[in-house]
């Protein structure tokens, strides 16, 4: 089997969407011969920041010296970017071996009516990769709420964190935050460690804390207050940590790559994790720690692609998202005019996440993003118009950059890609492609 021809296989499961329950997940894993019971992991779920924190959690633990796996849902750079480790994506080859091997097996359960899903076919390959390959520790991204989610197969992780909640696939989560923070809270196991985002809506800590309590949890909240920002720019945040629990609390002076002040709550989260991981006997040292913030990298996470003029790309698609953005756009470039390249899924709350930020530009152009819960976009114009805020029109993403960097251009300003993490990975590749001919 090629590589293209096992992507093909992949992507033929993805007609039978997603499929609450973990009955099935758990017996094909069983049939490849159980490769979670010789790994293991930091679960991490939330609605925002999850990501964030998986790729400054890896690198850190890659410079502290432990064969690191990496598994992450969406994609933004190429399908292969879902499985990594040690910052390398899985070789073509080795994922055309694997599905080899996993997808008869597949065809076998759906032939005894138990259909696979894409996603539980790619984490069960990915499981297979990272046993074979020996690794150390794997830092495991959820894919939808956590209860349910085909990753909640694992036994009790080494850590679990939870991160932001805010509203989002509130059709399958639930209509409060509340709701949503007892679906994400599923990944708790008993007698383990958990880690909370400190800065969440009202009742959700007490929602982490009774779950917590109920697996019988140590649980560690991550104040932001413990990341003191002391100098930002479009290069980084550089900030002083200071917790109990970490370094019997003397100050530690970082530094982070990743933009937005909403990051430095992110590495909070990340070193409170670190803390406790240095708990369970790993050996972290504060050096790794320093190199793994500076050197961790997140393609479309306000992912700076040129700097004169500024173009940015980012793929804020919910209320929490778009505020984040909202807040580092006015913390490092407050005076800049701004030209934005919008495009959204349908199933989102649109006009919610668009109010919290539209009106930090002068001028927005709409796109339709290549999915088929899109929301097209002439309506996606019409809903930022009626916020106040001039948009225009455009049909190819192409074409939308040129304007957008010519308006840029006219006036000094800087131009900003966000909607969806689907818009963000094709416009990354049409920018950076545009960037080259210039």
């Amino acid at each position: 089997m090629t590589y293209n021809e096992a992507v093909k296989k992949i992507n033929s499961l993805l007609v039978f969407g997603s499929r609450p329950g973990l009955e099935r997940i758990n017996e094909l894993v069983e049939r490849i011969g159980s490769p979670d019971k010789k790994l293991k992991f930091v679960h991490i779920a939330g609605t925002n920041g999850k990501g964030s924190v998986c790729a400054m959690l890896s690198s850190v633990l890659r410079q502290a010296g432990y064969k690191t796996g990496l598994f992450i849902s969406p994609f933004v750079l190429e399908f292969r970017e879902r499985f990594q480790i040690n910052g390398e994506m899985i070789p073509e080859n080795r994922l055309a071996d694997i599905i080899e091997k996993i997808f008869p097996i597949v065809m076998q359960m759906k032939d005894e009516g138990k259909v696979i899903t894409e996603f539980e076919l790619v984490f069960a390959a990915a499981l297979e990769w990272f046993a074979d390959e020996c690794c150390d520790v794997v830092v495991l991204e959820t894919g939808l709420g956590g209860r349910f989610d085909a990753t909640n197969i694992i036994g009790t992780p080494l850590a679990s964190v939870i991160m932001s909640i805010s509203l989002d696939h509130t059709a399958i989560l639930g209509d409060t935050c509340e709701k949503i923070a007892f679906e994400k809270c599923g990944i708790i196991k008993p007698d383990g460690i958990t880690i909370a985002y400190g800065e969440q809506p009202r009742g959700v800590i007490d929602v982490i804390k009774k779950a917590a309590d109920e697996k019988n949890n140590r649980l560690i909240v991550a104040s932001p207050d413990t990341a003191r920002k002391t100098r930002s720019s479009i290069d980084g945040t550089e900030f002083v940590f200071s917790s109990d629990i970490f370094n019997s609390g003397k100050d530690i002076k970082l530094k982070i790559s990743l933009l937005g002040e909403h990051q430095l709550k992110n590495a909070s989260a990340a070193l409170h994790t670190i803390a406790a991981l240095r708990t369970r006997g790993l050996d972290i040292p504060d050096k790794a720690v320093k190199d793994g913030l500076e050197k961790t990298f997140f393609p479309a996470r306000m992912e700076v692609l040129r700097k004169e003029p500024v173009v940015m790309i980012d793929g804020a698609h919910n209320p929490g998202g778009t505020s984040a953005l909202y807040n580092a756009l006015r913390g490092i470039m407050p005076e800049k005019k701004k030209i934005g390249i919008v495009g959204m899924l349908a199933d989102k709350d649109v006009k919610g996440a668009l109010s919290i930020l539209v009106h930090e530009f002068d001028r927005i152009i709409t796109v339709t993003p290549n999915n088929p819960r899109a929301m097209m976009s002439d309506e996606l114009a019409s809903i930022i118009n009626s916020l106040g805020v001039p948009a225009e029109v455009c049909t190819g993403y192409d074409t939308a950059f040129d304007k957008a960097l010519a308006y840029a251009d006219a006036v000094d300003g800087a131009v900003i890609v966000f909607g969806s993490l689907y818009l963000a990975s094709d416009m990354r590749a049409v920018i950076l492609d545009e960037l080259e001919r210039i």
